[in-house]
């Protein structure tokens, strides 16, 4: 008897989304995709044109016109996974119209590199409390990978971590192509939270070119900073990992360097004295880093792990230490 097709159903309209949509398409393996963002117009345009109008526009969208909606509930009813793709900033948001009954029996994917505000949770921990999501139903999809790369076709590299690795295994498979290379992980903390610092130290590596610090004391800076997020995922997730793995180093270096990073740029905009407001608007896009450093300021009360970098950067956004101050009070910190 011949294998049902699976059926994603992609949550979210912005570049991350895109890419995965292509990445998806691109993939060899039979399956039908579905696809939900929230704003109608963009749904009318990628009916109409077949590109997504805001973001990675050169991307050509091959999800037939029907499986495209505004209708979240209707999207999720016929998929047998679901891939988050909304920051997390506007998660609970985003799920307000479903409840635990409509995930039942789903395979939920996230592709969201931050924690949820106010309940300062990572993206599994929420769904398993709020959605009833088991963790073994659970699978997150980390870099390092910018979405502008994937749209480029540059050979990038994902890790789908689950703690069903055979599960990770068949999601792997529908990510692959000739130009998107996969590992499979058994780490779903580790991963998660690894995404969440990266983008901490992404801004903080901003901030640094901002004030006026050259690659000489960026290097440190990041070198201090697996430290730093290997002792925090340590604390929350003791087992055997290897940080310099690519998705705990690799994603944290491309990140903080790479063009394409919307964190570094974040940070480059308040370390050259941009309030956080102004740089928010002028950039038009979600830098994670921005939410997530207060979660995680608030979730290491109870671990208590020394994060200097984290606190350097929670100081400036939060409490308007001014940067090039704080900068130099963490310098004397680096090692």
């Amino acid at each position: 008897m011949l294998k049902q097709k699976n059926k994603i159903a992609v949550v979210g309209g912005g570049s991350w989304a895109t890419a995965n949509i292509k990445m998806l398409t691109d993939n060899a393996i039979e399956k039908e995709i579905f696809w939900w963002m929230r704003n109608g117009e963009a749904v009318a345009h990628i009916h109409k044109f077949g590109h997504n109008p805001n973001y990675l526009s050169s991307v050509e969208i091959r999800v037939p016109a029907q499986h495209i909606s505004t209708d979240l509930r209707a999207i999720i009813q016929v998929a047998d996974f679901v891939l988050l793709n909304v920051p997390a900033a506007f998660l609970k948001e985003a799920l307000r119209s479903i409840t635990a009954a409509d995930l039942k029996g789903k395979k939920v994917v996230s592709a969201i590199k931050g924690i949820v505000p106010d309940e300062n949770k990572i993206i599994g921990e929420f769904l398993n409390e709020h959605y009833e999501v088991p963790f073994s139903h659970f699978l997150v999809i980390s870099g390092p990978c910018h979405a502008e790369e994937v749209a480029l076709e540059k050979l990038s590299y994902l890790t789908i971590a689950s703690q069903d690795t055979g599960l990770a295994a068949e999601f792997a498979g529908m990510l692959n192509t000739r130009y998107i290379k996969t590992i499979v992980s058994d780490d779903i903390y580790g991963t998660e939270y690894g995404a969440v610092l990266k983008n901490i130290y992404a801004v903080a590596s901003g901030i640094c070119h901002g004030v006026g610090y050259g690659d000489n004391f960026q290097s440190v800076l990041i070198s201090n900073a697996i430290r730093e997020l290997e002792r925090f995922v340590n604390a929350v997730h003791p087992i055997d990992r290897d940080i310099k793995e690519s998705a705990y180093l690799g994603d944290l270096l491309v990140t903080a360097y790479s063009q394409f990073s919307r964190n570094r740029t974040f940070g480059n905009m308040v370390g050259k004295g941009y309030t956080v407001k102004s740089a928010q608007l002028e950039m038009n896009m979600i830098a994670e880093g921005y939410y997530a450093v207060n979660c995680l300021h608030q979730v290491n009360k109870q671990y208590m792990v020394e994060m200097p970098i984290c606190e350097a950067v929670y100081a400036i956004l939060y409490k308007k230490s001014p940067p090039f101050i704080e900068m130099q009070k963490l310098a004397e910190k680096l090692s």
